[in-house]
């Protein structure tokens, strides 16, 4: 085979030339952007919804635990008030545990405005579970307060027996109480701690279930509240990361099982949401959170309640069983 000539060798030469002066002006290009990018952003993050919700910096706030949403300064919004009902749930009974307030609030409120009975069961928080009761009943439905902790198998019986007879019957379980607290390093989490997250967020969902899923019948629903954390993982949220992995794989496992019934069973997996469970965690944290998502702020409960509304009506989510639905604020 002959050698390429010195012309030809020329004309490559100055073509990888000009293919490597062309890199180099995209570099500069980007390079020149970039440095920009890094300059103060004072833009405003961008407002999607109906109403206006608020944004970072939020005010830096603290609660006890398991937290009062009463004693927030900031109040969440959860009333929705551009939500339409349109009786996606006539007719039917549920159970929402950590009810009394957040995304169980919302929940709670809107599945009232689609025609459903709610049984909200909380821990000790009363005043916050009074409001919500009163919310339902404004709805023109039924409201029952069901206080006590999830993790006891003998309170998960007992919250079903009351709701079957308040209402006659029971249709839909939405489990969302949970337990959170940071720690830096798995040094810090004491065993109690570590005992406490999965007794509320695991033995808490499988006790309800369990109680549950003899009452249900087909065209049912189980609705769980995973997080973004079950999804990414959360080097601060360990134990709470490890509860919401759980609870997607149970979701995924007992949609299998409970098919054949007619007992459809999903989850969604929320990001950041301004509830009383984050000031009642990490009040540090507060002024910058739900700041990392692509939205670039946290989700207000009402926003996420929607999709447990989709997820539980039988109109719109027949064919849906076994999925996770990420409400994150974008990727």
């Amino acid at each position: 085979m002959s050698e390429p000539s010195n012309e030809h060798q020329g004309e490559h030469r100055q073509d990888a030339q000009r293919v490597a002066d062309h890199e180099r002006e995209i570099q500069d290009r980007i390079e020149a952007k970039e440095a920009r990018s890094f300059e103060p952003d004072d833009e405003e993050p961008p407002q999607t919804g109906a109403r206006a919700y608020p944004t970072p910096p939020l005010p830096r706030e603290s609660l006890e635990k398991p937290g009062r949403e009463g004693d927030l300064d900031l109040k969440p919004m959860w009333d929705a008030p551009y939500y339409k009902g349109s009786g996606k749930l006539a007719g039917m009974a549920a159970i929402v545990t950590g009810g009394d307030s957040g995304i169980g609030r919302a929940i709670a409120v809107l599945f009232a405005r689609e025609g459903c009975d709610v049984a909200i069961a909380y821990l000790e928080e009363h005043e916050d579970a009074k409001i919500t009761q009163q919310a339902v009943e404004k709805e023109g439905r039924k409201a029952i307060l069901l206080p006590g902790d999830v993790s006891d198998p003998a309170y998960a019986q007992d919250a079903v027996a009351k709701t079957l007879e308040a209402f006659g019957k029971l249709d839909i379980l939405v489990n969302n109480a949970a337990f959170q607290m940071h720690a830096k390093s798995i040094e810090d989490i004491e065993y109690d701690h570590f005992d406490r997250t999965l007794k509320t967020n695991l033995y808490g969902y499988f006790n309800m279930a369990k109680a549950a899923v003899p009452h249900l019948k087909a065209g049912g629903s189980i609705l769980n509240c995973g997080s973004v954390t079950g999804i990414r993982g959360s080097q601060e949220l360990l134990d709470y990361s490890m509860t919401k992995g759980g609870i997607h794989a149970f979701t995924r496992s007992l949609s299998g099982s409970l098919i054949k019934k007619g007992i459809r069973v999903n989850a969604v997996a929320p990001g950041p949401v301004w509830t009383p469970l984050n000031p009642a965690d990490k009040p540090d944290k507060t002024p910058e959170f739900g700041k990392d998502t692509p939205i670039g702020r946290p989700a207000q409960p009402e926003e996420i309640a929607p999709a447990f509304v989709f997820l539980a009506s039988p109109q719109t989510a027949s064919y849906i069983t076994g999925e996770i639905l990420p409400v994150i604020g974008g990727y």
